[in-house]
């Protein structure tokens, strides 16, 4: 597997984290979360000279979908999103893209993905973990092969995502945190949708015992 991570700008001050996967076999890519910057993401396909397979949403926010339609009209690839975010792709008040200065955003996704799903990628399989709390349709991918997981905004490095936002809720992002995500291997290193990467190992006593991260 290549990865690649581009840091994509969006008005809300903290970028995003779009990610680039690449199947070094069949040529296969996956693009998460595509914030914007579409030139930099179809520059990126073209360098790694693969064929864009899925456009994966970790869940419906305008500073993870704004480059959605312009990717796809550009490079193809189908756009999977949680069923239970799928709706908020068209409704700016649950998108929230008239907050984050870009008017409305409305789209539609190509295949609805539920929890346990497998999505393949030539010979990388990755694993849809359902994880409620930011959104109610957040989503992550766990990828066994490569002991890693790409969380969205449910988990970051030493906290986790907002959970004052149309359908989100506090009590789901823990119970996701705690009895999905910290049940993954110690190794899995995490790449949330801002910020650094971390290890499930450095987060657990975040949730566990209690404890600030160390830095």
């Amino acid at each position: 597997m290549i990865l690649k991570e581009l840091k994509i700008n969006t008005w809300i001050g903290d970028p995003t984290n779009c990610y680039i996967v690449l199947d070094e076999v069949s040529k296969e890519i996956m693009v998460i979360d595509p914030a914007s910057d579409v030139d930099k993401i179809a520059e990126m396909i073209n360098i790694l000279d693969g064929k864009l397979k899925y456009i994966y949403l970790t869940h419906c926010h305008g500073d993870h979908i704004l480059g959605v339609t312009d990717l796809k009209n550009r490079c193809g690839g189908k756009v999977l999103i949680h069923r239970d975010d799928s709706d908020g792709l068209n409704d700016p008040e649950i998108n929230l893209s008239p907050y984050i200065g870009v008017g409305n955003i409305e789209l539609e996704a190509d295949s609805r993905i539920d929890d346990n799903d497998l999505i393949h990628l030539g010979e990388l399989e990755f694993m849809v973990i359902h994880t409620p709390g930011h959104t109610k349709g957040g989503s992550s991918l766990y990828c066994k092969k490569e002991h890693c997981l790409f969380s969205g905004d449910t988990m970051f490095r030493g906290t986790w995502g907002r959970t004052d936002l149309p359908t989100s809720s506090r009590e789901d992002i823990m119970d996701s945190i705690e009895n999905k995500l910290l049940r993954l291997p110690d190794d899995t290193i995490v790449y949330p949708g801002h910020g650094l990467s971390t290890r499930i190992e450095d987060e657990k006593p975040i949730y566990l015992e209690l404890k600030p991260k160390k830095w």
